[in-house]
Formats: structure tokens, C-alpha cells, sequence
């Protein structure tokens, strides 16, 4: 089942990932594991950008659930472009969407998903309200895409 990107979704951040030879399979495409590196290198980036890293002595970003939609392969050699979107925001968490292409095929979208972000206290496991920094941040990103995208 495809599941499809909400369309009042917001660009907030974009990064080229290089696709490395061992990230093929068997079959001489990229292995669906690496489609969720991706994301994560993505989110990650977006999340140290921010000033937002986990503290596991204290608080920070926990990914709740994540999918994957293959559209097309990736294959060896080129590069990834990651569009990373954020939608829905809750008091405690928010909805990620990422949509990958090759940027020689910027015009391709050959995957996409996304992540539930939860915001936690690492100290008592437990999720807490985002603060209001993280919040602020976090509604206030966004630029124009790569590649006109």
C-alpha cells in the first residue's frame, strides 16, 4: 500500500547523499534498507542544523514509527537529493516527510516516506511537551528547495 505525502507539508531542509558502492545489493540496485539511512542522514542533519541534537541527558527527538514508499531504483554511482518536509505538529510530536531523487534526475521523485517524531526525556523515558525553543525552531525552518524542486 503507497501511502501518499499530505499536501500542507512544509520544505525545511535539503541535503546530497552520495550513494557508495556498497550501498548495492545482490540484485545491483540499492539495497531498501539504505532508503531509510537516507531519511535518517536527512533528519539528523536538519535536527543538528537546528541547534536540536538528542541529549540523552536530557531531551530531544525519538523517530515512533517510519515507511517507505520504492518508486524507482538507485543505482551506483550518483547522488541522492533528500527533501525533508515537516507536516502536522502535536504538543509533543510531529509528522516528517522526505522525498528522495537522483540530482541527474531532478525531476523524479524515486522515493518517499517519513517518520512520527516524538519528543522525550531521555532520563524518565517518557514523552514530554516540545519546548518552546524547540517548537519555534522547529515551525520556523524552512528554505526553497535544490535543483528548483
Amino acid at each position: 500500500m503507497k501511502l501518499e505525502l499530505p499536501e500542507d507539508r512544509k520544505l525545511v531542509h535539503t541535503i546530497v547523499v552520495p550513494i557508495r558502492w556498497g550501498d548495492m545489493d545482490a540484485m545491483g540496485h540499492v539495497n531498501n534498507t539504505l532508503y531509510f539511512r537516507y531519511m535518517e542522514i536527512a533528519r539528523l542533519d536538519w535536527f543538528f542544523g537546528l541547534g536540536l541534537p538528542a541529549d540523552p541527558q536530557g531531551e530531544g527527538p525519538v523517530i515512533v514509527n517510519a515507511f517507505c514508499n520504492f518508486i524507482r531504483q538507485f543505482e551506483f554511482p550518483g547522488d541522492v537529493l533528500v527533501n525533508t518536509y515537516v507536516g502536522s505538529m502535536g504538543r509533543t510530536s510531529f509528522d516528517t516527510y522526505h522525498e528522495m531523487l537522483r540530482t541527474d534526475d531532478p525531476g523524479t521523485v524515486y522515493a518517499n516516506g517519513g517518520a512520527t517524531v516524538v519528543w522525550v526525556d531521555f532520563p524518565r523515558q517518557k514523552s514530554v511537551p516540545m519546548s518552546e525553543r524547540a517548537r519555534a525552531l522547529i515551525e520556523g525552518a524552512g528554505h526553497p528547495p535544490l535543483l528548483g524542486r
